[in-house]
């Protein structure tokens, strides 16, 4: 078995789990907080919480599209 490949994959797994999970869990915050009514976010607030979801997205369309075999032929 070829350990090198194994523990490199699963490092690059782990790697853009715990990003897409951080960027998906910053966007929810971001949103909450452009929410907030009581006190006045910055208008920059809620694009970068949408940027933090399109770049989730792209991530994980990326990941399908290494995933599905239609897409390489």
């Amino acid at each position: 078995m070829k350990w090198l490949e194994l523990f490199s994959v699963a490092g690059a797994t782990l790697v853009s789990a715990v990003t897409v999970v951080v960027l998906y869990a910053l966007g929810v915050r971001l949103t909450a907080i452009a929410g907030d009514i009581r006190n006045s976010p910055p208008s920059w607030i809620r694009p970068l919480a949408y940027g933090c979801f399109a770049v989730c997205g792209c991530a994980i369309l990326y990941g399908l599209y290494l995933i599905i075999p239609y897409f390489h032929k």
